[in-house]
């Protein structure tokens, strides 16, 4: 893949694999890149600036008060150039400040400014690797799509030997032009995705829902948006961030929701529906806060809630692809496929909610893409992975 023209800013951290990253510099160069480097001042102890600039052709940025190369602000003018921002090495540190958005340098103030692709191409120690606050951190940012490459395993400078080595130039530069070589497979189709949780309100201060933060409905309108289509995030209660660049529709109960798809639907190519639905509503609810009685039992009455995957179902039009998600307990497969009849369905996503690190609220899902010609298992995976994993079915199931 031809890089010519293409803005790549490189971050590099203060570890001693800094010295690959001249490499990476001069191979993305040799593509016909323009990369445009940031050094933290703990760098500068491994590799002179002199030879990144003599290497990029571009000045090399250590400071965030040095005068710019051009008249604008140089952490924001870098930031809104970046195509693809890439740190390598990565140390320890600045993971961290990624994830809990900390900007105190020029390097961890310009990615935190950018909208551009970040990779991370870790190279630290073992022991800091595989650090309890380290595998978090870096959970945390691939739930936010930052991209990781390695590390890779063998003996490190400090001596020890495992995890920790950063990736070598040539895999760091292949990864580069994976994000860059973005599929627009989706554009110029409208997708509707839905999100989180719905909530049943029993009286001002009380009601009634489940444990859905929204993580997978949204993972899948950010790769929806990535590769080109124009989307809309219907969503209720949340704990994921909302992502950028999306319509947003936010409702609070089954009927709202039920409202907003009857009116959404007709205008949409795609609907994929992943929104956990409180499948009943109290039959009477209070304008002010019910108070206990001491002694005396309360007796709550429900009643059902209006089916939105079987409404949208029912006014499913010609050339529409219709998605649904069964989070169950008990056999999963057989009640999925029911849905997937009943309901009118394209396909349906199902997971055993029971397995460790699928379900609710975590980052990771276990699923089964079920269709009227079969099924395909989908192992453990980020969710970031399995919306990929679903919108590439789609687009079969579209052919």
């Amino acid at each position: 893949m031809d890089l010519t023209g293409r803005e790549i800013v490189l971050g590099v951290t203060g570890g001693i694999a800094a010295y690959k990253s001249a490499e990476v510099v001069s191979r993305l160069r040799h593509l016909g890149a323009n990369v445009h480097v940031i050094m933290t001042k703990n760098a500068t102890e491994f590799v002179s600036p002199l030879t990144f600039q003599t290497l990029s052709a571009n000045q090399v940025v250590t400071d965030t008060f040095q005068a710019p190369e051009y008249w604008n602000v140089e952490h924001v003018a870098l930031a809104k150039l970046a195509e693809v921002f890439v740190i390598a090495p990565a140390t320890a540190n600045i993971i961290a400040k990624m994830a809990s958005g900390i900007a105190d340098d020029m390097l961890s103030t310009t990615v935190l400014a950018t909208k551009a692709p970040v990779l991370i191409a870790p190279a630290m120690n073992t022991g800091m690797w595989t650090a309890e606050a380290t595998r978090e951190n870096v959970q945390k940012l691939k739930t936010r799509g930052v991209h990781f490459v390695g590390p890779d395993s063998g003996i490190l400078a400090c001596g020890d030997e495992g995890a920790g080595r950063m990736s070598e130039p040539e895999a760091i530069v292949e990864a580069i032009r994976d994000i860059l070589d973005v599929r627009r497979d989706l554009e110029g189709l409208k997708i509707l995705v839905t999100a989180g949780a719905t909530k049943e309100r029993l009286d001002p201060v009380r009601y009634m829902t489940n444990d859905s933060s929204g993580k997978m409905g949204f993972a899948i309108a950010e790769a929806a948006r990535n590769r080109g289509a124009e989307v809309t995030a219907v969503y209720g209660s949340v704990t994921a961030p909302v992502p950028e660049g999306i319509r947003r529709i936010q409702i609070e109960s089954a009927q709202e929701l039920y409202d907003t798809m009857m009116h959404e639907t007709p205008d949409q190519d795609i609907i994929i529906q992943a929104a956990a639905v409180c499948d009943y509503r109290f039959e009477k609810t209070s304008t002010s806060k019910i108070k206990k009685a001491e002694g005396e039992s309360l007796t709550l009455t429900l009643k059902e809630n209006p089916d939105v995957a079987k409404a949208v179902g029912a006014i499913k039009k010609k050339g529409q692809t219709l998605v649904g998600f069964a989070a169950e307990t008990d056999n999963v497969r057989k009640n999925a496929a029911e849905k997937l009849k009943k309901k009118n369905l394209d396909m349906i996503v199902a997971n055993d909610v029971t397995l460790p690190g699928a379900g609710f609220n975590v980052d990771t899902n276990i699923a089964a893409l079920i269709t009227k010609d079969g099924t395909e298992e989908q192992p453990l995976q980020t969710k970031r992975e399995l919306a990929e994993k679903i919108l590439d079915k789609i687009i079969e199931l579209r052919k």
